[in-house]
């Protein structure tokens, strides 16, 4: 019985004297997170660069990554060949990339044309392309039709957004 209590002694103290050493957890609140981004404000500053040969480098050496065309139609307009230009400049200076023109179309007509409509859309981006020097091998053609819209809404101004090619970058 004396050798029973003196276990039972020893354990409650090892409980009590581990408890008393337990340190009291810390709890601390990480920092906001805020929407701003870092600028450079000297040589030695670190800001924000995109990645050779990401999207997001398309999107800010051509300034766009995307083209317009009118109304059932698949030709490239002077706007649009300043875009491609630019984009095919930026595809010579990135020569491991390839990337898939995906044509689009608004929500008006049947599924089939639309679908034929966004072919002839990243085709005709897809030859300019070409023409400027990058490698056909290199590019992908995409129909999505109607599919993808970038602007709900049946107005001119949704389908005017809608009616697109976007060269977009594939790793």
């Amino acid at each position: 019985m004396r050798h029973t209590l003196n276990l039972a002694l020893i354990a409650a103290l090892l409980a009590t004297g581990a408890c008393a050493r337990r340190e009291k957890a810390v709890t601390t609140t990480p920092p906001p997170v805020t929407a701003t981004t870092p600028v450079a404000t000297n040589e030695d500053d670190v800001g924000l660069v995109e990645l050779p040969g990401s999207q997001a480098d398309l999107v800010a050496k051509a300034g766009t990554d995307t083209i317009h065309f009118g109304t059932d139609k698949s030709d490239i307009d002077p706007e649009s060949r300043t875009i491609l230009t630019a984009q095919a400049k930026w595809m010579m200076a990135n020569p491991a990339v390839r990337a898939s023109l995906e044509g689009h179309a608004d929500e008006r007509g049947t599924r089939e044309y639309n679908m034929a409509l966004g072919e002839r859309r990243a085709n005709a981006a897809r030859d300019y392309l070409v023409s400027l020097g990058v490698p056909t091998a290199r590019l992908l053609v995409t129909s999505w039709g109607k599919e993808k819209p970038v602007a709900t809404g049946s107005d001119e101004a949704a389908w005017a957004q809608n009616r697109r090619a976007v060269t977009v970058v594939v790793k």
